[in-house]
């Protein structure tokens, strides 16, 4: 188990895009993960490899660290998912105080997927994007979700997995002062132009912080949190 790389889940988005660049700042091999489980934004798989080569050529030192990507389709999870981000379903709060864009077991079966081939991989550290500061509220996106899924991935597969979440405390202007500080106002900017976000799948409208329909909740996290980072550069 190489404990200088790691497998970073990437989806395409704003927190796994600031994963990867904080990734490869840190680790001298790394590779990327993404799931296409029948999301209703499927358009965010679209544009992986197009941060990915941005942020390559951001650093050559980067570009060296950067190991291949893998895509799993879990078709299984939008098959037994009643939600809004499975289903052309309105995005509301639901009975039990949690939005309908929840997808219940999605990080806990990305992790253990991401465990499986980390196994096969050799790598030991498993970045993921899960916050509990800025969010929708999401139980598997929780600290003590993820540090009890680490011990349990470790005891099932007896390894030493290490599960980071840089992002987990970080608010999500936090989060873009924090790409800032790794790659500069580039890596800012691939950040606004290839990555997605939008519940809906919207790229058809470009807002200052990026693509998105600027409605839904995931769209409106990111503008607020980019107009905190906005806000202190003034």
């Amino acid at each position: 188990m190489r404990d200088d790389a790691a497998l970073v889940l990437f989806s395409g988005g704003q927190d796994s895009a600031t994963c990867l660049a904080w990734a490869l700042d840190r680790f001298a091999h790394v590779e990327t993960l993404g799931f296409d489980y029948g999301q209703r934004h499927a358009v965010e798989l679209t544009v992986r490899g197009a941060f990915r080569e941005a942020v390559a050529a951001l650093d050559p030192g980067w570009a060296a660290r950067l190991g291949p990507d893998h895509l799993l389709r879990l078709d299984a999870l939008g098959e037994v998912s009643e939600t809004a981000l499975t289903r052309e379903a309105e995005i509301t709060m639901t009975e039990d105080g949690l939005p309908s864009t929840f997808v219940p077991g999605r990080n806990l079966l990305f992790l253990t997927f991401a465990a499986a081939l980390a196994y096969r991989r050799g790598i030991r550290r498993i970045v993921g994007g899960m916050c509990e500061t800025d969010y929708s509220g999401y139980p598997d996106c929780r600290d003590d979700t993820i540090k009890a899924l680490q011990v349990a991935l470790n005891l099932g597969m007896d390894r030493r997995f290490v599960l980071e979440t840089p992002l987990m405390w970080l608010s999500k202007g936090e989060t873009w002062r924090l790409a800032e500080r790794l790659g500069g106002e580039d890596l800012v900017a691939a950040v606004v132009e290839h990555t997605h976000s939008c519940y809906l799948g919207d790229r058809s409208h470009r807002h200052p912080w990026g693509f998105g329909c600027g409605t839904c909740p995931a769209c409106e996290l990111r503008a607020r949190g980019w107009a905190d980072f906005v806000s202190e550069r003034l």
